[in-house]
């Protein structure tokens, strides 16, 4: 090996900064979807409401082929902003999910800068000292309220990357 072809000194950095983000990744199956449209043939099942789960869902056995609907480059471009909203009646589909996600990120980014979900971690333990098993009953109860009262879901996620650790030790 020569001096040029010396292999560069962070190797490892280097292939993890060629590795590809999410969205580049998202990107690439949405565009695969929209090749494979072109040709998976289109069909359909006709739909019925079961009154169990209270939706509609398929009826066994009536597949049938429809007019197929190959998505073009127009179609794989407004497929993010689709999946918010449908471009052709302006309803939100998920919006409203996805705009919470992003509040509550920046809220926990806030609150994680200023140090004060650690000091508030701290602070709780030192009053739990020597009880600190206390904490998950704790927890699973102030969860549970939340749930209860006023339908806290998808905000425990943004916890359990808090609480893992906690839990943990």
């Amino acid at each position: 090996m020569t001096e040029d072809e010396t292999p560069p000194e962070n190797a490892e950095n280097d292939l993890a900064s060629r590795f590809p983000t999410a969205y580049t990744i998202l990107f690439c199956l949405i565009a695969l979807v929209a090749a494979l449209t072109w040709i998976i043939p289109a069909g359909q099942y006709e739909r019925a409401m079961n009154e169990e789960v209270g939706r509609e869902v398929a009826v066994p056995g009536t597949y049938q082929t429809v007019d197929p609907n190959p998505q073009g480059f127009v179609d794989v471009m407004l497929a993010p902003t689709a999946g918010f909203y449908d471009p052709d009646s302006y309803a939100a589909n998920a919006i409203d999910v996805a705009l919470f996600v992003l509040f509550l990120g920046g809220f926990l980014g806030v609150m994680n800068a200023t140090g004060a979900i650690d000091t508030g971690i701290r602070s709780a333990m030192r009053h739990l000292e020597g009880h600190e098993i206390w904490m998950i009953p704790i927890l699973m109860t102030l969860f549970a309220l939340g749930g209860t009262t006023y339908g806290m879901a998808e905000e425990t996620l943004a916890f359990y990357a808090i609480l893992v650790p906690v839990i943990l030790a």
